[in-house]
């Protein structure tokens, strides 16, 4: 999907496609195809190779600067469901007359540059608004920790009262989002450390051109993602932790379960051995007893009785 807007006095404009080539205007494409690829390359001067970097859901965060334009890819979050987070590529090409997004699903990175928010940024201010997508993507990586953290906390509950795979499974996949978010926040790092160091040469200011307002900006993204990578690392530990402690858990409850199974089956064969003696066809002591049965069946219950007793006094049941 092809989308053009453009910030005015009123707000945010958006722009038909022939409006391509017009000068300070925002190009978002949301997993487009093979034609309005061609087509913005075409009427931007963009290379095909740089509007198709972040549609490879294994593309590393990296930047780029070829042929005036500026390739910056940045791994972004989203949540597929309530236990399992990934992270996509985001790839934001600056040239002296545009601002281009490419992304292969939609987010809500980019969705919260909306006509509602329009005063909170520009599309001429190319350097600002960058800064601004990437601060909005590390305050949504704290946010999804901030709901992994609690959704933790709930399956935890969960597992003190029942033990049950589906709990397990839900934090393997949490276990896993993080190791995402890891690679991600530190890839993303890297980045903003090239970013702070390219807004130092005056070769491409025509690309980036960085004002005071937006020298702090950039040390507020630097420093959220950084806060982000050492959140991710503490929840990651904390989650391993409780992963080993709940399979220790379960594990000795398996012991405990075959120690009771132990014990009853100890205890239930004594009177089958007892039966099996006295039900042997040969003469057996008190064969010619009218009392027997009773007899053997009170010696059972004895033997039974002092052996369960004996297993009591070792705590085996």
């Amino acid at each position: 999907m092809l989308s053009i807007y453009k910030s005015e006095k009123d707000g945010l404009r958006e722009l038909t496609v022939d409006s391509l080539e017009e000068k300070t205007c925002w190009i978002n494409l949301l997993k487009p195809t093979t034609e309005e690829l061609k087509l913005v390359s075409e009427k931007t001067g963009v290379m095909l190779d740089f509007l198709k970097a972040a549609l490879d859901q294994e593309e590393p965060s990296r930047i780029e600067i070829e042929n005036d334009s500026l390739l910056i890819l940045t791994n972004i979050p989203f949540m597929e469901d309530e236990s399992s987070f990934d992270t996509l590529p985001l790839g934001i090409i600056i040239t002296p007359d545009h601002f281009i997004t490419v992304c292969l699903r939609e987010n809500r990175v980019l969705t919260y540059f909306d006509s509602d928010n329009a005063k909170h940024f520009s599309t001429f201010k190319k350097s600002r608004f960058l800064l601004q997508i990437l601060y909005r993507s590390a305050k949504l990586y704290l946010r999804y920790l901030k709901y992994i953290n609690q959704h933790t906390d709930e399956i935890e509950k969960n597992l003190r009262k029942s033990m049950k795979n589906k709990a397990l499974f839900q934090l393997l996949e949490l276990e896993k989002s993080l190791v995402y978010f890891t690679t991600s926040l530190k890839d993303n790092g890297i980045v903003l450390q090239k970013l702070l160091r390219l807004r130092k040469n005056s070769n491409f200011e025509y690309l980036l051109k960085f004002y005071e307002e937006d020298e702090d900006l950039l040390e507020d993204v630097i420093i959220e993602n950084k806060q982000a990578i050492e959140m991710v690392e503490m929840h990651s530990n904390i989650l391993s932790s409780m992963m080993d402690a709940f399979a220790s858990i379960i594990s000795n409850n398996l012991n405990m379960v075959m120690k009771f199974l132990t014990t009853v089956t100890i205890i239930l064969a004594i009177p089958t051995m007892l039966a099996s003696f006295w039900g042997m066809n040969v003469h057996v002591p008190f064969h010619d007893n009218i009392f027997g049965f009773f007899l053997v069946v009170s010696l059972s219950v004895a033997l039974t009785g002092g052996v369960a007793f004996m297993l009591w006094k070792k705590s085996m049941f």
